[in-house]
């Protein structure tokens, strides 16, 4: 009879971990779903002709490729050649961005070698660093194709650049630690990072603010690209 008991109360805490642990977990996914297909700026239509732009996704995050010039405006100024392994990349025609966790940006070369407890601390009270890649044809490997006007383009420029740390001399601040590739490296950013200011919300309040049409939540990947044309599609 003691061991019996002694089983029940085992299960019986078992189910309340399990419902702590799972509750949360159901209603954030669901707040997820709901918010990728709530739209903000349900007027805006794609033009037929302005300035390209594309959405990259690795199945976890999101990035926007941009033209490093175009519309009056060039990502070169913020960065030095000097800030990449391989300088030559400072020449290609298009620069990738994103949003991220410091702690998880400056540990974690790949998935393998992500902590749990850096996970964690970047799920509640994270803190925002910038991702910038130096890109050739975007289209052959990227999740989504939208065109905006020149005035929708320089909003949604002015919205990202205002995310990095920039220096007195108006330059991006590097981080001190190396990128992925010799194409790529990290800057100082402003703002939080949790489970609500994700990298791919980070995404998405840049488009509502350049006047696109974009989902009112989306913290996953998965919540935006559906939105927006296939690389390539008319």
């Amino acid at each position: 009879m003691p061991r019996r008991k002694k089983q029940s109360r085992i299960s019986q805490v078992a189910r309340i971990l399990a419902a702590i642990i799972l509750i949360p977990l159901a209603s954030f996914i669901g707040l997820a779903a709901l918010g990728s297909v709530i739209p903000v700026n349900t007027a805006w239509e794609e033009p037929e002709e302005g300035v390209t732009i594309y959405l990259a996704d690795n199945g976890v995050h999101l990035d926007i490729v941009f033209p490093v010039e175009a519309a009056g405006v060039e990502w070169r100024p913020l960065f030095q050649p000097t800030d990449i392994a391989d300088p030559r990349w400072y020449d290609a025609g298009w620069v990738m961005i994103g949003a991220g966790d410091r702690g998880i940006y400056t540990t974690a070369k790949d998935w393998a070698d992500l902590k749990p407890g850096v996970a964690l601390d970047s799920m509640v009270s994270g803190d925002r660093v910038m991702h910038v890649q130096w890109v050739t044809r975007p289209h052959a490997w990227t999740a989504a194709e939208l065109r905006l006007t020149k005035a929708q383009y320089r909003r949604l420029f002015a919205a990202a650049r205002e995310t990095f740390a920039l220096q007195e001399n108006g330059s991006a601040q590097r981080l001190g630690v190396d990128g992925y590739f010799g194409s790529d490296a990290f800057y100082e950013g402003k703002g939080p990072f949790n489970l609500v200011q994700t990298c791919n919300q980070w995404v998405a309040e840049r488009l509502r603010i350049a006047g696109v049409e974009t989902s009112l939540w989306s913290p996953f990947s998965v919540g935006l690209p559906w939105r927006y044309r296939d690389p390539g599609a008319p």
